[in-house]
């Protein structure tokens, strides 16, 4: 009778930087490829003072390309939105805003990227195909009155 030899586990060089290193210890570049393009952090939010709950909007910060979920001025966002916020992994698992489906939380909290990420997938289209980025549902803020923010609510926590 035949046994069955187990596979061998797999060395750290066969395996995805974001399975062998945690955030801290990531490249700038490991760390900026986290981000899967969604564009759903640069959507405005509301914070309700006595609950804590944030709510998101379908409205963008004036930086953010809604076709291409990038910023236009990634470079110089925090001068030219100053309250733009640059990640740490220090700053992650206190970010509880940060969407469910983003990497940068769901690595923080020990769970692997979803099947569609664009590091999994080989694909930057595929966080589109897969419903989760704002394209064709975001407007930017300069296309909203300020008081009129609130309209766009959305109804579920993304």
């Amino acid at each position: 009778m035949k046994t069955k030899t187990p596979p061998a586990f797999p060395r750290a060089a066969d395996r995805p930087f974001w399975k062998t290193a945690g955030l801290e210890q990531m490249s700038p570049e490991q760390w900026e490829s986290l981000c899967d393009g969604c564009g759903r952090c640069c959507l405005q939010k509301f914070k309700d003072g006595k609950t804590g709950k944030v709510t998101y909007t379908w409205v963008a910060c004036h930086l953010l390309d809604v076709q291409a979920c990038r910023c236009s001025a990634y470079g110089s966002r925090t001068t030219r939105v100053p309250d733009c916020l640059v990640l740490t992994p220090e700053q992650i698992p206190r970010l509880r805003w940060l969407p469910r489906t983003c990497a940068y939380r769901r690595l923080s909290e020990g769970k692997d990227l979803h099947a569609w990420h664009p590091l999994v997938s080989g694909d930057p289209e595929s966080v589109h195909r897969a419903g989760i980025s704002v394209r064709g549902k975001a407007l930017s803020e300069t296309d909203v009155h300020p008081e009129d923010v609130d309209f766009y609510a959305i109804g579920y926590r993304i």
